[in-house]
């Protein structure tokens, strides 16, 4: 049996999370599940949840990998919690963990995710009217080392066919 992608969907967590990006990343959630991937995220609120609740609905799994070493502040879309005990360091298991990463809006969190996974060449998919770095960061290169861009997308639909097409090419 061959391994099932896992997509890493990062972006505000419940403090920052409008309304309008729940929508998102919700339906990210859903395109993550229809295309047969894994659905990895913080495990939290916001975006994490709502995103989670996209592909659970959807019929997909989800993983949390929450910073606490208590399973029970994950969300309840979470098939799977792996309560990590290392705090914002997580966010390296995060992106470790993903064949590739979609991004919405986001702060200093989702940046150190973006980081991490930027340091690790993992193709990445911005919704580029979504705000924060999300918006901050399409179609640019982090820094100098030009390691991959953050590829800005306007639709869920568009965000994994862009990782579809990085991770089996």
């Amino acid at each position: 049996m061959a391994k099932k992608r896992q997509i890493l969907v990062i972006g505000n967590n419940e403090n920052g999370c409008t309304p309008e990006l729940e929508k998102i990343a919700y339906d990210v959630g859903v395109e993550v599940a229809r295309s047969d991937s894994v659905l990895i995220t913080g495990g939290l609120g916001g975006v994490m949840k709502a995103a989670s609740h996209g592909a659970h609905d959807a019929g997909g799994l989800t993983i949390g990998i929450i910073p606490q070493n208590d399973p029970s502040f994950a969300n309840e879309y979470c098939d799977v919690v792996i309560p990590s005990g290392l705090g914002m360091t997580r966010d390296f298991l995060n992106a470790l963990s993903a064949d590739g990463v979609i991004i919405i809006g986001g702060g200093s969190g989702t940046l150190s995710e973006m980081c991490a996974a930027y340091m690790h060449k993992k193709p990445m998919a911005a919704l580029k009217n979504s705000g924060g770095v999300a918006s901050q960061y399409s179609d640019k290169y982090i820094d100098h080392r030009q390691n991959v861009k953050v590829v800005g997308v306007e639709t869920p639909k568009d965000a994994i066919a862009y990782i579809l097409g990085q991770i089996i090419a």
